[in-house]
């Protein structure tokens, strides 16, 4: 938005699309206006607006130090996984009559209803609130129109009997939804599982995120819905293969499987440190493969594919290669600073159930923890339909 508009929503008291607040340190606060402006319950379909330091009663700055710190504060918000789907922000410094005001634009997101710590937040009039179960279900009907990645889209050939509902019941909803919440439920199981994008009730199908996470069978819908590892006795696929495994079934499951993967893959034993001392290294650090591979796992291309992740293991390395390049707008210079989510339901899900810490940090963690063990860097190279991690085993 340009200066002029900022000021016209800064002193505008009755706008739905506006959060003021004089706190620096209310992380809560910034992070259910980003949720309710996320969810767009009035349906501007236009940007909301959260200025930090601004008075709500004057609608005037109030003198605030707009640091580096409290802007990068606010910009990790949005990767901090507590708002989930990933909300689309932007935060910047204005320098305002009577003062400097940090301001955060958020707009509406196409996968509602958007949670903070399980709950979702809407804006009614000028004010915020705890959005209502009829405020959920229109928010949950209206990302039907608008959904555009893979994972949100319905799976016309599924029915709720293709789903192991008890995945989702006993645990996935303990996660993602909030207690209160979840002791005041008196929804269908359908409405439930559109609540969190995994049903589509104006066509009454499971999405293709439900049939991966909770699916009986999801190869069956899914082809390429798993993950090969060979361990191969040489330096190359010429090799003879000295064992094979295969990762298949719902993806919760898939994803604890490679955790122990990830273990056994690590081979740790001791080396001298300073002194009489001793620390414990790895051939592979275990927390950098549990992030490349929950990477490949998450990040892959589904649609259309009937290719594995491939986890191949060889006398020096570890490559893992999975279906699709770099999505959407990101390009191999912005790699691996940038960040664009092919499966954004997928990713919320890991976080949900805590596979992944944050948002778009698992490369930068595996590097550190590469460097940590003094093993050479991850080697990336994206294809245009394939994506290839290469991690060499410590000297």
């Amino acid at each position: 938005m340009d200066r002029d508009e900022l000021l016209r929503l800064m002193s505008d008291l009755e706008s739905d699309r506006v959060e003021r607040t004089t706190s620096t340190t209310n992380t809560d606060k910034f992070a259910e206006a980003i949720c309710a402006f996320a969810n767009d319950l009035p349906q501007h379909r236009q940007p909301g607006v959260l200025f930090v330091g601004v008075d709500d009663k004057t609608g005037k700055p109030t003198g605030l130090e707009v640091t580096d710190r409290l802007l990068q504060n606010l910009a990790g918000i949005r990767s901090d996984g507590n708002v989930q789907p990933i909300p689309t922000i932007s935060v910047s410094k204005h320098s305002m009559p009577g003062g400097d005001v940090a301001v955060v634009e958020v707009r509406p997101s196409d996968l509602p209803p958007v949670r903070y710590k399980g709950q979702v937040f809407v804006r009614v009039g000028p004010r915020r609130a705890i959005a209502s179960e009829a405020e959920e279900r229109i928010l949950t009907e209206r990302r039907v129109a608008q959904a555009r990645t893979w994972d949100a889209r319905p799976c016309f050939d599924a029915t709720l009997e293709d789903l192991e509902t008890d995945l989702f019941l006993a645990g996935y909803r303990q996660y993602a939804i909030d207690r209160e919440v979840l002791e005041e439920n008196h929804r269908s199981l359908e409405d439930q599982l559109a609540a969190l994008r995994f049903f589509d009730p104006k066509r009454a199908c499971p999405t293709n995120a439900a049939l991966l996470l909770f699916g009986k069978d999801p190869l069956y819908f899914v082809p390429g819905a798993y993950v090969q590892y060979v361990r191969y006795g040489g330096l190359s696929l010429a090799d003879e293969p000295l064992r094979e495994r295969r990762y298949a079934g719902d993806l919760v499951s898939i994803m604890r499987s490679l955790d122990q993967l990830s273990e056994d893959l690590a081979e740790a034993h001791p080396i001298a440190g300073e002194g009489l001392s001793e620390r414990t290294v790895y051939a592979y650090p275990p927390k950098a493969l549990h992030e490349l591979i929950m990477n490949a796992l998450i990040h892959r291309n589904y649609e259309g594919s009937t290719t594995p992740v491939s986890i191949r293991h060889f006398d020096d390395r570890i490559e893992i290669l999975s279906p699709g390049g770099l999505f959407g707008d990101l390009t191999q210079e912005q790699f691996p600073h940038g960040t664009s989510y092919r499966n954004p339901i997928l990713a919320e899900a890991a976080k949900t159930l805590g596979f992944v810490n944050r948002y778009g940090r698992g490369i930068a963690i595996a590097q550190s923890e590469l460097a940590k063990n003094d093993s050479p860097e991850a080697r990336f190279e994206p294809a245009a339909n394939y994506f290839l991690v290469i991690v060499a085993e410590r000297p």
